[in-house]
């Protein structure tokens, strides 16, 4: 392991910003289940959560944009989200958090109802054959969102990955879910929209080389 990840891996501990909690598994319903609120951000605001958020760049720019909401990026990675953690803690954003699990382990740390949006801002794609149930816009993965988020619920996906677009399209139709916006080019059709001309750093890259950004919004 590289000096660099084990100096943001000390670092982190440093940072009441990120929470890295120790997971038997199956994992037992944490302290902080069904109380971010009244134990972490000591408000009534919105919880809106950015899943495989890498260095929180989404989560840390709608977090400035939106100080009447709350925000928690989500990631297994702690070298990555050492960088928003880190920001979120020197800049002392009250409103922004970071959790280090997987996923797929989201339902033991919100109970239900507690969230009221989630943005998944260039996942891994996992388009192959029988990858399907790790999409993150796959039904399996819907109803684990729909275990801890208020009916009526925003996700949000921004990719690069035009199959990925599609398949969530498809998803929303056969799963009888209200479809908000599409837009298959969002560089290009939404240069006005403050929120999705946030740029993640991969994003620039992909943008750079020609890539055209998509974006889906739906309720669940």
């Amino acid at each position: 392991m590289g000096k660099n990840k084990l100096k943001r891996f000390e670092e982190n501990l440093k940072f009441t910003t990120l929470f890295q909690p120790n997971i038997s598994y199956p994992p037992p319903d944490d302290a902080l289940k069904g109380n971010w609120n009244t134990s972490y951000f000591k408000n009534n605001n919105p919880i809106v959560l950015e899943l495989g958020c890498g260095r929180g760049e989404y989560t840390i720019e709608l977090a400035k944009k939106f100080p009447d909401k709350n925000f928690i990026g989500i990631d297994w990675k702690g070298a990555r989200l050492w960088r928003g953690a880190k920001t979120a803690f020197e800049e002392n954003m009250l409103n922004a958090a970071f959790l280090r699990i997987q996923i797929l382990n989201c339902y033991a740390f919100f109970a239900r109802g507690e969230v009221d949006e989630i943005w998944i801002t260039f996942p891994v794609p996992h388009m192959g054959k029988t990858e399907e149930r790790k999409r993150m816009t796959s039904p399996r993965l819907i109803n684990l969102y729909r275990s801890f988020m208020r009916p009526g619920s925003i996700i949000n996906l921004k990719t690069d990955n035009r199959p990925l677009f599609d398949y969530t399209l498809d998803i929303i139709h056969s799963e009888n879910l209200k479809l908000l916006i599409k837009e298959e080019d969002v560089h290009q059709n939404r240069v006005d929209d403050e929120i999705l001309a946030i740029k993640t750093t991969y994003e620039n890259i992909w943008l750079k080389e020609g890539a055209k950004i998509c974006f889906v919004r739906f309720e669940i």
